[in-house]
């Protein structure tokens, strides 16, 4: 969930309704967590981890200094929580989908880091614009999918267009994970774990997409699945 301090000057947590909507639409039932450590017991109860969007990580977590940071978007109870949520996700084995800043957070989360700012790491003219202006429902710029990735089989596309409202992306990718799309500049659009059962992260808001898209939709569609059969391989070893 993000964090806001800018609300009557005090901290509040929420999420956007397109992704619980998105997720409703996939069959699932979502289920917010707070940024706080107490979020933790629930996991038991919970059959998968969606990560949402927000403002940038602390470059600290991945060893490194500010090179472009937006410090006004960063929330340090909200990176150290994600981040203990992907350690216990991923400890007991259960779909994870991250989503912008979701995907940067499984970069960091297992051991990969973040370029802080495109335009200023990267003055090609080449660079596309990952910050769009347009509205979030509206499509900017073309990613390309690895054949053979789990984002292709679940996109069943090689090509096709995202939105995009992002400045930072993902640099060093975690070891064990695979580049599963780019922009045609060259930026990583989405990384994703080869063996496991559902571990990808997307650059883009397909939440936004999914009512229009059908490529969004089936990423949605592809984590509630997963989710579910984790739930009946659970009850089944209860």
């Amino acid at each position: 969930m993000s964090r806001d301090y800018q609300y009557q000057n005090t901290a509040r947590d929420f999420v956007r309704a397109t992704y619980l909507d998105a997720v409703r639409r996939a069959g699932g039932i979502p289920v917010p967590l707070a940024n706080v450590e107490e979020s933790l017991a629930i996991f038991p109860l919970l059959s998968g981890l969606l990560l949402t969007g927000g403002g940038d990580f602390d470059p600290g977590l991945f060893g490194e200094p500010d090179r472009g940071t937006d410090w006004s978007g960063v929330s340090r109870e909200r990176d150290q929580s994600e981040l203990a949520f992907i350690e216990e996700a991923n400890r007991r084995e259960m779909p994870i989908f991250g989503i912008c800043r979701g995907a940067q957070a499984l970069a960091i989360g297992f051991g990969g880091s973040l370029i802080q700012d495109l335009p200023s790491a990267r003055p090609d003219p080449g660079l596309l614009s990952h910050s769009q202006k347009a509205e979030r429902v509206e499509v900017t710029h073309q990613v390309s999918t690895v054949p053979g990735s789990r984002l292709h089989a679940l996109t069943k596309e090689t090509e096709f267009h995202v939105n995009s409202f992002h400045h930072q992306a993902v640099d060093r990718v975690p070891t064990d994970f695979v580049v599963a799309a780019t922009a045609p500049d060259g930026v990583i659009e989405a990384i994703e774990k080869p063996g496991h059962r559902f571990l990808l992260g997307v650059q883009w808001h397909p939440e936004d997409l999914e009512s229009q898209y059908d490529t969004a939709a089936r990423l949605f569609r592809g984590f509630v699945e997963a989710c579910q059969a984790y739930l009946a391989r659970r009850e089944t070893n209860v």
